[in-house]
């Protein structure tokens, strides 16, 4: 699933390309993704829209469009935002042509993703208000406050790190290399974290999620981004994806749990 890092480089790859352009033509081909919006109806809700900006909460892209009123799209599973492929790609879900002769596709195989529309700021808020607990980005988002956040928890720190609820835009990558950075093993509960661990923790975030960026993200299976291109931090990733390999630091084969239902990878050794 595209997580935090790669949403933020399709935002920044489509921001200067969209920004002051008008949506001069939408199709809807799928009715899954504007439930319980009718394709039609959403259709005549985008069509003929300036877009204002292009922004990101979470892992959302966030449409402000003209009129006050706001697209949220999420890519979910195998979700990608292409920006004029040169054929039309397979799976295509949504179709957008802008007033500049420029294309957009959205393209997803397992038909997950999402859009849905929220009028006037209030609606947008309340919307990810009630999703989406701070990003690591966020300015309020600090060690105190991650410390905080896990006090009395009784799940392990893994499924702590995936609820978008407290935490917004850190998946099953992410917070695999996270822990790893940290040196903190999944399955530990959250609230046993101490301040010194949380401290750990919200910098190896931080870290995991700005080299994630740098590299546009990891293409662990179907993410392309913006330009259909893959990314680059799947050749860095020190943890995820490499059950049975050696530890980059130890040496000891990394070893693989579930947790939540999610496949995990981690160093006995060095995550204790």
């Amino acid at each position: 699933m595209p997580e935090l890092p790669e949403v933020e480089t399709v935002r920044r790859q489509l921001a200067p390309r969209v920004e002051g352009r008008t949506f001069r033509r939408v199709r809807v081909l799928d009715e899954r993704w504007c439930m319980p919006l009718a394709p039609r109806e959403m259709e005549r809700a985008l069509r003929g829209r300036r877009v204002e900006s292009l922004g990101r909460r979470g892992k959302y892209l966030v449409w402000k469009l003209s009129g006050e009123r706001f697209l949220l799209q999420h890519l979910r599973m195998t979700g990608n935002l292409l920006y004029d492929p040169a054929e039309r790609p397979p799976y295509t879900r949504v179709e957008i042509d802008l007033d500049d002769g420029h294309e957009l596709r959205y393209v997803d195989m397992r038909r997950f993703g999402t859009g849905q529309l929220a009028d006037g700021r209030g609606e947008l808020d309340a919307f990810l208000d009630g999703r989406l607990g701070l990003e690591p980005f966020d300015p309020d988002f600090d060690a105190e406050h991650l410390w905080a956040l896990a006090r009395g928890s009784r799940t392990p720190v893994k499924s702590f790190l995936l609820d978008q609820k407290r935490i917004a835009g850190v998946g099953n990558i992410y917070a695999d290399e996270s822990l790893h950075r940290a040196r903190l093993r999944p399955d530990r509960l959250a609230g046993t974290l101490s301040r010194k661990s949380a401290q750990r923790l919200h910098e190896s975030l931080r870290v995991s999620l700005l080299m994630a960026i740098k590299n546009r993200g990891s293409s662990v299976d179907t993410y392309r981004d913006a330009w259909g291109e893959i990314g680059g931090q799947q050749e860095k990733l020190l943890v995820y994806g490499r059950a049975g390999e050696p530890c980059f630091t130890c040496g000891r084969p990394l070893a693989l749990i579930r947790i939540a239902g999610r496949s995990t990878v981690f160093c006995r050794r060095c995550q204790r």
